[in-house]
């Protein structure tokens, strides 16, 4: 979910086949006196089902979200919008709802991405990722009221999301064939993580804590986008989703100096739990779990869902475990897969 416009100009029944959400969605915008009129310009597509406008009124601008019922559901958008609005950090009003046919309004954060900020001004990624630190802590410390009521990031969901890794890029994607031992190993690969998952301090996790999920704002920076599905879990995981971003790569010592500072913030109830050794090995263990599951995620994305663009992420995502490799002996066997078996044929893969 990011509102960076794909395309400025306003959506009418002649640019396509007639849409029938949108028929909906214009009749549901003509009852709402704030925005009753107004065109909508397409603000993002998203990698899953859902898509946002942005409409225009005078000098205000508003997002709607089209999250198409059975296949998205609006509630956990606005529940933790709300969590999130109540502990002070800036996210998107919900204004107005109908989560029967699953739209929203919502106040706009703007386009400013900061994605394209640090694109365009490498200089600021200093302060730019002192605020999202800040906010992050900011998340765990005071998300501590609600955290007992999101699902919990447990054993049996991290395994699922590293079998996105074997089942979509492995098997699907490239079609590679698994020894016996090749499964033992990468049963022994998956233990591990998961271990270091369910060893940490379980926090709020938004899950998607990235540069095009955060937006630059003059005041409470950054805004927060696309956290409907947040769970309790590990708190490293947006640490590494922030740091160890799949769009935007930082040197590796760059890396472990932010995420430093962000241990050297910790208050207490997690800090004296964990030793700053400790935390780096949980911090770059956690975002071998994720770059797994992100790859595999990113390969579904083009096989079942047609969106073959995500695919040009899957080397980045890819290199990051590649680089801890001199560091954990545990990882060879997913250092050499991804070497010698992954990478030599991944340019000729459909």
């Amino acid at each position: 979910m990011c509102f960076n416009a794909l395309r400025r100009n306003s959506i009418s029944q002649t640019d396509a086949a007639p849409d029938p959400r949108l028929i909906l969605l214009k009749n549901w915008i003509g009852r709402i006196d704030a925005v009753a009129g107004c065109d909508l310009e397409l603000a993002s597509g998203d990698a899953s089902f859902r898509r946002y406008f942005r409409l225009r009124k005078g000098a205000k601008s508003f997002i709607v979200m089209d999250a198409p019922p059975p296949q998205e559901d609006c509630l956990p958008f606005v529940r933790i919008a709300g969590y999130l609005e109540s502990i002070q950090l800036s996210v998107p009003r919900v204004l107005e709802a109908d989560i029967e046919n699953g739209f929203l309004l919502l106040s706009d954060l703007g386009d400013d991405q900061y994605l394209n900020e640090l694109e365009a001004r490498p200089e600021a990624a200093d302060s730019l990722y002192g605020d999202a630190i800040d906010a992050l802590q900011i998340m765990q410390a005071r998300g501590r009221a609600y955290q007992s009521s999101l699902p919990p990031y447990d054993e049996k969901f991290l395994r699922f999301e590293l079998s996105l890794f074997r089942d979509w890029l492995c098997d699907t994607h490239l079609q590679l064939n698994f020894s016996d031992g090749d499964e033992q190993n990468w049963k022994t690969c998956c233990d591990l993580l998961v271990d270091n998952a369910l060893f940490q301090p379980q926090v709020f996790v938004h899950r998607d804590y990235h540069s095009r999920n955060l937006m630059v704002m003059e005041k409470n920076n950054p805004g927060i986008l696309d956290f409907q599905d947040a769970v309790e879990g590990a708190f490293t995981y947006d640490l590494v989703s922030l740091l160890k971003d799949c769009y935007i790569r930082w040197p590796a010592e760059q890396v472990r100096e932010w995420a430093r500072s962000f241990y050297q913030k910790l208050d207490d109830t997690v800090g004296s739990k964990i030793d700053e050794q400790q935390f780096l090995r949980c911090f770059e263990l956690m975002g071998v779990q994720r770059h797994l599951k992100v790859a595999g995620i990113f390969c579904r994305l083009n096989h079942r869902d047609g969106k073959s663009a995500y695919l040009n992420d899957v080397p980045l995502a890819l290199a990051y475990i590649v680089e801890l490799g001199g560091r954990y002996d545990e990882l060879n066997f997913l250092v050499s897969l991804i070497n010698e078996r992954v990478m030599p044929v991944w340019g000729d893969a459909g």
